[in-house]
């Protein structure tokens, strides 16, 4: 199977997960995600200081400038599983 229907399948299995992962997780989820499909971070950080929940996405998706979207594919895919 390639790797963007294993992406596929993987993020349709994370809406299906028995349990809701952590704050962490999903924020892991989010940022993965993110770099796979759109690659590095292009936009900015929120400009509201108080907006803990944007900038801690931004900030998570910052993180992993420069991963490839094929290792941030197979990193999510793998994550997925794990919480199965």
């Amino acid at each position: 199977m390639d790797l963007q229907k294993q992406f596929e399948e993987a993020m349709a299995s994370s809406k299906t997960l028995s349990e809701k992962p952590s704050n962490e997780v999903l924020l892991q989820l989010y940022s993965l995600y993110k770099q796979a499909t759109s690659g590095d971070v292009n936009t900015e950080p929120p400009s509201n200081p108080f907006d803990f929940v944007n900038k801690a996405k931004h900030d998570a998706w910052a993180a992993l400038k420069g991963k490839s979207k094929v290792d941030a594919m197979r990193e999510y895919i793998d994550l997925v599983t794990k919480l199965k």
